[in-house]
Formats: structure tokens, sequence, C-alpha cells
């Protein structure tokens, strides 16, 4: 069965009607119709230059400006019917429009294309979207520092290859994923920098023969400037990537967090409990409360991971300039916006349940010789080569260990066996002495990292203000 080609707003070429497989192939509405506030901004700024240029009359722009205002505000009730024959977003409104108005919204499409039209209404989606973004993150690089605040005296054990290291505090262990989420925050502020130019009025591909003002509705869609060129204005999806490749590693981030959260609260490691509005059960073992969300946001990463690879792998043979292989772009572009949105939220809702076990915590942080650089240190400080000062506290550990006892256990007799500049304050080496210690530049000594803190905040609330100031 054949579709009417003459009903399709490109159909005067075509003697033949479309075979229905080709109509559902071709189609994008039943997704692309996401972008309808995106396309009726555009048309409308279109329509208004189109006016000031004089190339359609103000009554004509004023019939299309009504009628596409009729048409959003059926679209937000859910009365809109979209149609599959009319493919697109883009033909949708327009023969909607005409439908409704008559021959002006014929005129609406006048000096430009489809495929500067898609290419802005992308542009347009991808901004909003950095903008959600990067809100989303300030809520949660904000809820990160709560609770390093709230933390401040927690202390835990550092780990290296998976295996305890050496103490740290809490407040210093989250603060590392707010500085993470930081470079996040500017990833997505720079790929909403390059989005916000101007493809609109560059028509297909060679630009259009009426006297149009580009820069008129640049400026009225908020784009900080318009594309100079007209090939690369339409083919261009660099900035589709980008989002991508700022979503991708920000879930990487959002997983290894997400990992040690779900390690946390394992009963190995008991250092953390999850409010049970934020966990789940087993349908079968009814002990079980399980760490789902965090494994969701684990997993989540996978996806928009693997939406980078396709947004690349879409691009990488296209010739110039527009191909329709470009309407694969959108429902991953969706999806990854949407997963990390709603990962962000939880995120923020799920952190500041978590109780955290300072008891176990800090017994872990002493347990399997963590103190042993410390002892190395003090040696080093006395005057003994570090290579020599860490082969004694290496044979202190070793002995320790044959004799199931810890470094604290010690006596002064046994330390001084190792190496003759032990004394008596060596004793005294215990997690406050280690933690103190560090107290460089970037280090985990309370004083550092309640410094590094306030200095966190002051960015975090820097952050916040440019951001507002810039959606203004």
């Amino acid at each position: 069965m054949a579709s009417n080609n003459s009903d399709k707003l490109w159909g005067g070429r075509f003697s033949q009607g479309s075979h229905e497989l080709t109509d559902l192939y071709n189609e994008s509405i039943s997704f692309d119709q996401r972008l309808y506030k995106e396309d009726i901004a555009g048309s409308k700024a279109h329509a208004n230059m189109l006016a000031a240029s004089k190339i359609i009359s103000e009554e004509d722009r004023d019939l299309i400006l009504n009628g596409l205002t009729e048409i959003e505000h059926e679209i937000d009730e859910g009365e809109f019917d979209f149609r599959i024959d009319r493919e697109d977003i883009h033909l949708n409104i327009e023969a909607k429009l005409t439908e409704r108005i008559g021959e002006a919204g014929g005129r609406l499409h006048t000096g430009r294309s489809r495929n500067d039209q898609i290419a802005t209404d992308m542009r347009l989606f991808v901004r909003a979207a950095c903008d959600a973004t990067v809100d989303a993150l300030i809520d949660l690089r904000e809820v990160l520092l709560a609770l390093a605040e709230s933390e401040a005296e927690t202390i835990m054990p550092g780990y290296t290859h998976m295996q305890r290291a050496q103490p740290v505090l809490l407040s210093h262990h989250l603060q590392a994923y707010e500085s993470m989420l930081v470079r996040d925050t500017e990833r997505f502020e720079q790929a909403r920098n390059r989005t916000n130019r101007s493809p609109l009025g560059t028509g297909a591909l060679a630009g259009v023969s009426f006297d149009i003002d580009r820069e008129a509705t640049a400026r009225e869609l908020g784009f900080d400037e318009v594309i100079p060129n007209s090939i690369d204005a339409v083919s261009d999806r660099d900035f589709v990537y980008d989002y991508h490749s700022a979503a991708a590693l920000l879930m990487v981030h959002i997983s290894r967090l997400s990992e040690e959260i779900i390690l946390w609260a394992t009963s190995e490691f008991q250092f953390i409990t999850l409010d049970e509005r934020f966990s789940t059960g087993s349908s079968i073992m009814p002990q079980k409360k399980n760490p789902d969300l965090a494994e969701l946001a684990r997993g989540k990463s996978a996806r928009v991971i693997g939406n980078l690879v396709q947004i690349l792998t879409l691009l990488k043979s296209q010739p110039l300039a527009y191909n329709k292989d470009m309407q694969e772009d959108k429902e991953p572009l969706f999806d990854s916006v949407d997963t990390v949105l709603a990962t962000l939220q939880v995120l923020s809702a799920m952190l500041p349940t978590c109780q955290f076990n300072r008891e176990a915590m800090a017994l872990s942080a002493e347990a399997n010789f963590a103190l042993a650089t410390d002892y190395a240190d003090y040696l080093t400080k006395k005057g003994v080569p570090f290579r020599q000062a860490h082969a004694a506290v290496g044979a202190l550990v070793a002995q320790c260990e044959s004799q199931g006892i810890s470094l604290k256990e010690l006596t002064l007799d046994q330390l001084k066996a190792a190496h003759d500049e032990f004394d008596e304050d060596a004793l005294q080496i215990d997690l406050n002495y280690s933690l103190s210690a560090r107290n460089a530049s970037g280090g985990t000594a309370p004083d550092t990292v309640a410094s590094a803190l306030n200095e966190a905040k002051k960015r975090l609330r820097q952050d916040r203000q440019a951001w507002t100031t810039l959606q203004k």
C-alpha cells in the first residue's frame, strides 16, 4: 500500500506515492515530537525576521505567530494529532499551520530548509539540556559539600589497589568527588558555549537567495553568534557529541561514587547504612536491603557511554553536508539527557539520608598496618634515608604479622631493634598523628581539609551566581 505524496510538503516532484514501509522507516515524528517547543520557537523567530526584512507581510507574520501559539498549546495539552505520513516535527507543525491559516502558512518556510531548521532545534535542545545538567550538578555538589561538612571529623581508610593504604578524613574523600563534579560542570558550560551558535538561515547547505537577517534570528533565540559557513552549519553535530562526551565522563564519576556506596553498604565493610526509602528488598530473601539505586546509577553509565560511541560512529563516515543518517542523533541524545538528569536528582536526594558508621570506619582506618607510612616518615624526619626507613618498617610489619599483633602493640625495644632512631615519641603514632601530619596543600589534615571545604563552598557560591546570571 502506498501513501499519496501529494500530501507531503516535498511531494511535487513525485508521481508515485510512498510505500507504507518507506513511511514507517523514514518517520521520526515518534521521537522528534519532543522538539516541538524548539521548532516553534525557531519558526516564530524566522517569521519575525521575514516580516522585518519585508519578505512576508506583517499580516502573514501575525497569522503565523498566532497559529504557532495555538499549535503549541494543543501539543502541551496532548490534543495534537502527530501523523507519521508527515514524517517529522517540522512537517507536522507546518502542515497543521497551513491547514489552519491557509496560504500564509506556506510562506513560513521561505528562506530556510529542514536542514537548518533541525540544526537550530537541536542546538536549542542541547543548550537547554546543558543548562539543566549544570543546575543539577551544582545541586549535587552542594549536597556533597554539606555531607563533607557534617562528617568533618569522621576518619576512614584510604585505599589504593582496593587495599587499605593510609587514613584519611571522609570529608576529604567526599571533596574528591566534588572536585570531579567541578570539572564536569566546566565541561557542560564549555559544551553550552560551543552549542550556542545559530545555523538558522543557511538553508539546505549553500545559503539562501533572500535578503534575510540571520543575526536578528540569532538574537531572538538567544544565540551568541551565527555560524559563518553554511555547509558546516547544517552538517555539524559536534555539539551533540560535546554533550555526550561530558555526560559519559560525568556518569563515569557517578559510577565510581556509586561503586563505593555499594561496597560501603556491605556487611564486609559496614561503613554506611542506606535509608530504606532508597533501597529495595529481595523477593526470596527477607533479610536483604539492596543498594539498587546506586547499582542502577553504576549500570546506567554504560548506556550513556554507549550513546557517546553511537554519535561518534554515526558521524565518522558522513560526507558533507546533511544526510538522513543524522536522524539517528536524537534518540540517544534524549536518552542520555534523561538518564543524566534522573541520576543526578536521585543522588542528590539519597546521599543526605546515608548514615555513616564512624566507629567501624575508624577501626578500619587503623587496621592492616595503615600507619606504616607514618612510622617510616618518623624515621625519615630523624635523618634516616627513606629507603632505609621503608625497609625497617617493612621488617616491623612482617614481625607483627608473624606475632599477630599491630604496630601499635610493639614495645619501644622492638622498635629500636628495627632501627635505633626510634624513640619514645614513636609510641604516640596514631590516627590523629597520621592525619595531622599531612598538612601540606591538598592533604588530609583536619585544618587543611576544613580550609579546602571553605574554598569549595566559596567556589560553589560563585558558580551558582555566575550560572544564574548567565541564564537571565
